[in-house]
Formats: C-alpha cells, structure tokens, sequence
C-alpha cells in the first residue's frame, strides 16, 4: 500500500493529521465520523509516491487513518513509518493521534466518557526493586511522558466534553484490582490505560511533530469482566468525539511546541 502525497488534501487549516488506532474497527469508528467519504490508498504510480511497508492507509480530507497494531512497540513502528513516507514525499504531517477505546479509572473516567490526555505516560517501562518500581528515567534513560500541547487539549475537552488526565500505556492490560491500585498510587491523575498512545507518541516526537491521545472508556480498569464492557458504546462515544475536531484544529495554532 502506498500513501500519495497528493494536492488539494488538506483540512480548512491546512493541517494534515495521522491517525493511528489500534485495530480496524477502531480507525472505522474514526472514519465514521467525517462527512467527506473515507477511501483506502488505491497502489498505482501518483506523483510523488512514496511507499508505506505494511500498512494499509485510509483517507478523507486532511486526514489519514491507520490501524497501527495493538502494543506500544508495534504502533510506534507504524507510525515512524507512516510520519517518515509523508515527510519524504515533502508532505509530513502537522498531528499525530492515537486515538481509541481504553480502560478507565473508576469513578474518574466512566463507562463511555472521553479522555484526552494531558500526559502520555509509559507505566510499566523501568525496573521492579525491593523498594518498588523505578521508571525508566530514574535509571538514567530515556523518557517515560510526553505532554501533548496544552491549549489543543484544553480546546479538544472543551469541544467534546472528554475529561482531561494522564493516560498510562501498559503493555499488559490491567487485570486485578491489586494493579489498578499501584497504579493509580503511581500515577494519582491516571484516568484511563491503554496500549499504544506512549509508543505514536515516541514515533511523532521524534519527527518533531504534536501528538494527541484521545481514549473512550469502554471498561473499569481492574479485574477483568467482559460482561460489563461496553465496547459498541466507547466505538460510538469515538465517532462522536471525532466528528466535534474539525473546528478545533481550524483555530489551533499547529506550531505550538509539543513537550517532554
């Protein structure tokens, strides 16, 4: 599959923005929400192509939907290698969101409530000691939070209504209450946990580019009990989410500085 740079692709604000979800029905979820029609990347020989390895890439207006693998490892691969084709092909992108269903902290963040995040934090990358868990820039490396841009966020809440916290990237689902806790006492603003948001966000902030993670809650973190999920509701709760963005980032001013 192969992603065009192509003219005349652009939102009102001349803002190209990446979407990656996790899964298929995710990204569809997105796509519902745009009145233009969403058409998936057809392979041919366009001007300026550049390939994209492995991804399947849809569009509508100025925005590209991908479904970038669930994990943190694999949707940060997914999105360095879709944020590096566009860049080659001399149209990077102006945002990057990592969008989806997640689970929520109770009773912060409810069944089908929204979450954007303020802070995008990797929970379990560092090391487990006899004095209890060390993040990684405690050893002396890396990053463990990127902080999306503030008056993006304060506006996308505003618009949606979605509550404003830090969402954790796990790379094992919560699934007892002991855990929910020791989290949550780690991280006392946490208000929902996924699997991808610290991994887009790492591809994104090394191209130098925003990033965004927008959650429905479609599950209480903790013990695992899929009768009480709720995940058509947190699908409808995302296409509704999206459908209130395109007069955000009309007004937003994309060259606001993202932070670490």
């Amino acid at each position: 599959m192969v992603l065009h740079a192509e003219e005349g692709l652009l939102t009102t604000s001349s803002l190209r923005v990446l979407v990656a979800t996790a899964v298929p029905a995710e990204r569809d979820a997105v796509a519902r929400a745009f009145p233009e029609p969403v058409r998936e990347l057809p392979v041919g020989v366009p001007v300026r192509e550049v390939p994209v390895p492995g991804l399947t890439v849809h569009r509508s207006g100025g925005y590209d939907l991908i479904a970038a693998g669930v994990g943190p490892a694999l949707a940060a691969a997914s999105a360095a290698t879709a944020l590096t084709a566009a860049a080659l092909a001399g149209t990077p992108y102006g945002l990057v969101v990592s969008a989806g269903i997640g689970g929520g902290f109770l009773p912060a963040a409810p069944l089908g409530s929204l979450v954007v995040a303020d802070e995008i934090t990797a929970a379990d990358l560092g090391a487990e000691t006899g004095d209890g868990f060390l993040p990684v820039t405690e050893l002396g490396f890396g990053a463990v939070t990127h902080r999306p841009p503030e008056t993006l966020v304060r506006a996308i809440a505003a618009a949606t209504g979605a509550r404003t916290g830090t969402v954790l990237t796990v790379s094992t689902v919560t699934g007892t209450a002991a855990r929910a806790d020791a989290l949550r006492a780690r991280h006392p603003r946490a208000l929902a946990e996924a699997m991808e948001g610290f991994g887009v966000a790492e591809a994104a902030v090394a191209h130098g580019t925003p990033v965004l993670e927008l959650r429905a809650v479609s599950n209480p973190v903790g013990p695992r009990d899929r009768a009480a999920w709720r995940i058509g509701d947190a699908l409808t709760a995302l296409t509704e989410a999206f459908g209130k963005l395109a007069p955000v980032l009309t007004s937003w001013n994309p060259h606001e500085p993202a932070e670490s």
